[in-house]
């Protein structure tokens, strides 16, 4: 048990605290105000001076799946063999020992969302995970929490240079649309001979993670930075009435109107990056703010290791000195990530009754300057400073 006291606490609720307190046991909060008794047992850290708030979060990255100072060996985040993959799943490529979770958790960052990359149309399913631990099995917070679909030019570069389908954006869209067919049919076929064992049709994991979606169980994460990208995945998304999140979301700020109309969930970067692609081209830190200010839901996201993850602080910072609100930078790498993710029963504030993932920091969380001092996950103490 531990009480944090007497730090400005910032609870991601709308309540400050100037002096305030975080009693924290058996991996929960218990509680969070002001002047709190410690209970005899609790191990009391003065945080004076300090800014307490929950772990940060990353919407959108690739944690695990491409290691740390590796090539082939340590790159599992892309199934470049067939463009239609939603049978994969993150966890099965995750390496928890590789020493960028350690940096994530050290910067503050706490819980991922991550999973395979953007060669394939449908590239599998990511994972919302916690960034402390050995074995990816005990640090799941949701899985599968989305399943990967990729718009643009990164699979059509993919499959062109394998002279195969798709090399356009039209079979793009198509692969996509057959794949959600063919969910459909194979959930009709599962409801209607529920009764009957022998007509079952048999097994296919792919198709059952796509009926998850069909279901409105988890989105689709959706890899589009063009504008007219963003919109085939929206089109997608209502012939099918499942639900999507707009990852990349590049273009956004010139659509910003539409996506208004549509109250889409963006999860915008990596914006610290250079104009690397066609897709690019209007790449600006401006676009989360105008997103924000628009009064959509905005998270900020690193595409690690596109940007390492210990640098989430640094984008939302960038994006403030572009125009985003400070609080609203802050929500898009705490409780922002938590709601789109669908993880905010348990992550992403400091509310009762919530995971104890909390970070301490030695000044301003989205100053250059600021250092972490404590982190904890699930209510242990991961890093001291």
């Amino acid at each position: 048990m531990y009480l944090l006291k007497g730090g400005k606490v910032l609870t991601m609720t709308g309540k400050i605290y100037e002096k305030g307190d975080v009693l924290i046991d058996s991996g929960k909060i218990v509680d969070v105000g002001e002047n709190l008794i410690a209970p005899l047992d609790a191990e009391v850290i003065d945080v004076q001076g300090l800014t307490v708030m929950p772990g940060l979060i990353d919407a959108h990255c690739h944690l695990g799946m491409w290691e740390n100072a590796m090539g082939f060996e340590g790159a599992d985040g892309n199934e470049a063999t067939d463009p239609v993959t939603p049978q994969l799943r993150a966890i099965d490529g995750i390496n928890p020992m590789d020493k960028y979770f350690e940096e994530a958790y050290q910067a503050g960052v706490t819980a991922v969302a991550t999973g395979p990359g953007s060669a394939n149309v449908i590239g599998g399913q990511f994972a919302a995970i916690k960034t402390y631990g050995k074995r990816i099995d005990d640090m799941i917070v949701k899985e599968p929490v989305a399943i990967k679909v990729a718009f643009g030019e990164n699979p059509k570069t993919v499959y062109n240079e394998q002279h195969k389908m798709p090399t356009t954006r039209m079979a793009v869209a198509a692969l996509l649309r057959q794949a959600l067919v063919r969910a459909q049919e194979y959930m009709e076929k599962m409801e209607k001979e529920k009764e009957e064992e022998d007509k079952k049709p048999e097994r296919d994991l792919g198709l059952e993670a796509l009926v998850k979606v069909l279901k409105r169980e988890i989105p689709l994460k959706a890899h589009a930075h063009r504008a007219d990208d963003i919109f085939t995945a929206l089109r997608i998304a209502k012939e099918f009435n499942i639900d999507i999140t707009l990852d990349h979301c590049t273009d956004g700020h010139l659509i910003v109107d539409e996506l208004v109309k549509e109250n889409a969930k963006v999860i915008v970067g990596p914006s610290l990056s250079e104009r690397s692609k066609i897709e690019l081209v209007n790449l600006s830190f401006k676009t989360a703010g105008i997103l924000s200010k628009a009064g959509l839901t905005v998270a900020i996201m690193t595409d690690h290791p596109v940007i390492p993850i210990n640098y989430l602080p640094l984008c939302a910072s960038l994006a403030v000195k572009d125009g985003m609100e400070e609080m609203e930078a802050l929500k898009a790498i705490t409780i922002n990530p938590a709601k789109i993710l669908g993880i905010d029963d348990r992550v992403g504030s400091l509310e009762k009754g919530k995971d104890a993932d909390i970070v301490v920091f030695d000044g301003e969380p989205l100053e250059v300057k600021t250092k972490t001092k404590y982190v904890f996950i699930n209510g242990k103490l991961v890093h001291k400073a």
